[in-house]
């Protein structure tokens, strides 16, 4: 077997095709004892519990989740494999949709499931990977992926590697490293990169081996208003606030307005439309510095906390 073009310090050999072997006394051979042997179970439950919408996502990985238990049955049972399903990923959508956060449950199923040493993610930009002058990008591209062996290797807008109007960039550098990485030791790094639809299809265009090493395209959808809403109140609840008399409905109206304007970055705008919203609580408490302020006081957002936000006009406001 050919080495690895680029050995990665502290990495596992490219693994050799299993063979057939007998399965184990006490291996599982259903389903339900996989599941109860790895708890994964609670992993993809747990997704589905903290993630509001998202349910085409939801269901591609319990279907991912599914294979990879079915495969480790047909390990059980001693069934020749050719070195396991391959595993790299490619998650699409706009900003806020969830991506960062269901490659981190990603890499506990793995885990879990035994297809990963770790389950950590390592969550990476170009920055992370590409230098800025000749020698410097392959060192850091080999020591992002040396943290990154036996977990995930997370690539947020990944298109930025490839930059073919600069012909002094040091993507297509770090480019070809990780193309090795993930051929020869993808049985130890699972990578998922990720970005907008439209620019992550141009970049799989512009780089082929890229695109022939990923086994699942993943696509985040937009949140709904309804969705949204139900997001910023359970955001307020993990901060120990909530909406005040009539405030859910300022709130519901912002969300409408917020929505037809450009650059809205779902769950993350919802949370930064919400720290806003805090802030002029606390500046609205502390003006009035002789009041005894009672937990009530302090927890709750009244309409006009987000009625002064831009997007709503002086006219809403009074």
């Amino acid at each position: 077997m050919n080495q690895p073009l680029y050995a990665i310090p502290g990495a596992l050999p490219a693994a050799a095709p299993a063979v057939s072997t007998p399965p184990a006394a006490t291996a599982a051979r259903t389903v339900n004892e996989v599941l109860a042997q790895t708890q994964v179970l609670a992993v993809v439950e747990e997704l589905e519990r903290d993630l509001v919408g998202l349910a085409p996502v939801k269901q591609r990985i319990r279907d991912i989740a599914a294979l990879l238990v079915i495969d480790r049955l047909r390990g059980n049972l001693g069934l020749p494999t050719q070195g396991g399903p391959s595993l790299h990923m490619c998650f699409t959508g706009n900003p806020g949709t969830g991506k960062t956060t269901v490659a981190m449950r990603m890499a506990q199923i793995l885990h879990r499931l035994g297809y990963s040493r770790k389950g950590h993610l390592v969550a990476v930009t170009r920055d992370d990977l590409v230098g800025q002058y000749i020698g410097h990008t392959a060192p850091k591209t080999k020591e992002v992926l040396k943290k990154a062996m036996g977990g995930v290797l997370f690539i947020d807008e990944a298109y930025y590697l490839y930059r073919p109007e600069n012909e002094r960039d040091y993507g297509q550098e770090a480019i070809e490293i990780l193309l090795q990485v993930m051929e020869n030791q993808r049985d130890d790094l699972v990578v998922i990169l990720a970005g907008y639809k439209d620019r992550m299809d141009t970049f799989f265009k512009s780089n082929p081996g890229m695109s022939s090493r990923i086994a699942h395209h993943i696509d985040f959808p937009d949140y709904a208003q309804a969705e949204l809403l139900q997001i910023g109140e359970r955001m307020l609840g993990g901060m120990n606030y909530r909406f005040g008399v009539g405030t859910r409905e300022v709130f519901e109206r912002y969300l409408a307005r917020r929505l037809e304007q450009p650059h809205f970055a779902n769950a993350r705008s919802v949370r930064n439309a919400l720290d806003r919203a805090r802030l002029r609580q606390a500046s609205r408490l502390f003006a009035d510095g002789d009041r005894v302020l009672t937990p009530d006081d302090l927890t709750t957002l009244a309409p006009q906390d987000l009625l002064a936000s831009r997007v709503f006009g002086a006219s809403d406001a009074a």
